[in-house]
């Protein structure tokens, strides 16, 4: 019995022999899935895109707007001047682009050209596998 209200608790209730439980862990179950699944979308939808060159005006603009055109997010980003050179890692969120990854990675290579940049593009899954060896 509950001290407060009076009534059975779970473990004492007669319907504890499966059938009230049940139900319930069947939606936890479902639910750790579908989160697990959505995390797991969530991290294979990523990309690692770098940029090293001479510190110019407009490569973070020239960069961005390239992403927007193609409705990818920029999730987070990391930029400084190592003696004279721009450095930018930024990590992008693909999930709502229709590009694929090689399609972006020729256009970034052709803005890269143009702004006397490297930009570099790799998947979150093989930038992770590159850091475990």
């Amino acid at each position: 019995m509950c001290a407060k209200g009076g009534g059975a608790t779970l473990a004492e209730s007669p319907r504890h022999e499966g059938r009230a439980v049940a139900p319930l862990l069947n939606l936890l179950t479902h639910l750790a899935l579908k989160t697990f699944l959505f995390y797991t979308v969530a991290i294979m939808n990523n990309a690692i895109i770098t940029v090293v060159g001479t510190d110019q005006v407009g490569i973070i603009a020239g960069v961005s707007a390239l992403l927007a055109e193609e409705k990818i997010n920029i999730a987070d980003i990391s930029q400084t001047i190592l003696s004279g050179n721009f450095v930018m890692m930024m990590m992008v969120d693909l999930s709502s682009s229709l590009i694929s990854v090689d399609e972006l990675r020729k256009s970034l290579n052709q803005l890269g050209e143009k702004m006397h940049v490297e930009i570099n593009i790799m998947h979150e899954r093989v930038f992770s596998a590159m850091q475990r060896v």
